[in-house]
């Protein structure tokens, strides 16, 4: 049976930009909300196999600007471990809500919503606007990002 990843937080300037470039294939983007982040890593063996971004908003507010799983690693329960981490990290820090925007259909789209997160608006056409290359998934273009939100419970 293989081990579960250790959650570390990283400064910014270590966080693991390949990974992080899978979820946000822009690397201005990226550069953009990077240094003011959150990042957290999940490393197994001494090998880092998972990274998450968070921004704070402000007030009680934050965002998880990316999430992701490197490729070999997935659908071992990574992701999940990094974002309840994000969620204890941001309650300890004062956090009563999480956002994120994502993509309007896919796997992505279904991870966030088992994990309590609910449709708040859609974006239309927010791919086609910020991102200079067309990002293509199951054969469909990604147009809308859709933003969810969940409310994060006080440390128990």
């Amino acid at each position: 049976m293989t081990p579960p990843p250790r959650i570390v937080e990283l400064p910014p300037a270590e966080a693991p930009r390949d990974l992080l470039l899978l979820a946000d294939p822009s690397p201005a983007r990226l550069d953009a909300y990077l240094p003011a982040a959150r990042c957290f890593a999940a490393r197994r063996d001494g090998a880092t196999v998972g990274a998450c971004a968070v921004m704070p908003l402000g007030g009680d507010s934050f965002e998880l600007m990316s999430i992701a799983v490197a490729p070999e690693a997935q659908r071992q329960g990574i992701g999940t471990r990094l974002l309840r981490h994000v969620i204890a990290a941001t309650a300890a820090a004062g956090a009563k809500r999480l956002e994120v925007g994502t993509g309007s259909f896919g796997y992505q789209l279904a991870f966030y919503q088992r994990h309590g997160f609910r449709i708040e608006s859609v974006d239309r056409d927010f791919f086609v606007r910020n991102y200079p290359e067309a990002i293509v998934e199951d054969g469909i273009r990604l147009r809308d990002m859709v933003r969810l939100a969940r409310t994060v419970p006080p440390e128990t």
